[in-house]
């Protein structure tokens, strides 16, 4: 465990130092499929997937976490954010099927304003977390959140390039193509 935080801290220094803009036009593609479970069934546009009334899409596109959620807020939506142990494991589903593995993904969630007071990018109430052990801890100034961290962990992380996990509301009303 130690080794894989040190490993991870490395290359975040690494891509933090090195890391040059990604272009807009590299968005990436999703892929519709159906979560099990939530409380309602959610019309989608194609290539989101609904769960509790929210659509997510998964976007195979390194990005730092700044532009995850602006490719995000493009799509009309914010970077997804956790509101249950169930909604963490159907999002981390969603992604397991469509990668077959649990490709470190961002999420929503940041505390950049006031170091330890968490916030959702998408301005929901920040009550779920399901941290790894001995984090959040601040290591390299890291304020954002990203999931599967060890397969299955919430863990905090800053200025790295990752796949993301887009999410709205508005059950398609808004959608965009980016």
């Amino acid at each position: 465990m130690k080794m894989l935080t040190v490993s991870l801290l490395v290359c975040a220094m690494m891509a933090w130092t090195t890391a040059a803009a990604v272009p807009e036009a590299e968005t990436g593609e999703g892929t519709e499929l159906s979560i099990q479970g939530g409380n309602s069934p959610i019309a989608c546009p194609t290539g989101w997937t609904g769960y509790n009334d929210r659509c997510f899409i998964y976007i195979p596109t390194e990005m730092t976490w700044a532009d995850a959620e602006k490719n995000c807020q493009d799509r009309g939506g914010n970077l997804a954010s956790v509101h249950s142990f169930e909604e963490h494991q159907a999002i981390q589903g969603m992604i397991l099927i469509l990668t077959q593995a649990y490709p470190l993904t961002w999420l929503g969630g940041y505390d950049a304003v006031q170091e330890g007071a968490w916030f959702w990018s998408d301005g929901t109430r920040f009550q779920f977390n399901f941290w790894d052990e001995g984090q959040p801890d601040n290591r390299a100034n890291a304020h954002c959140m990203l999931m599967n961290f060890g397969g299955k962990q919430i863990y905090s992380f800053r200025n790295i390039f990752l796949f993301f996990v887009s999410k709205s509301d508005d059950n398609g009303k808004f959608y965009k193509d980016v």
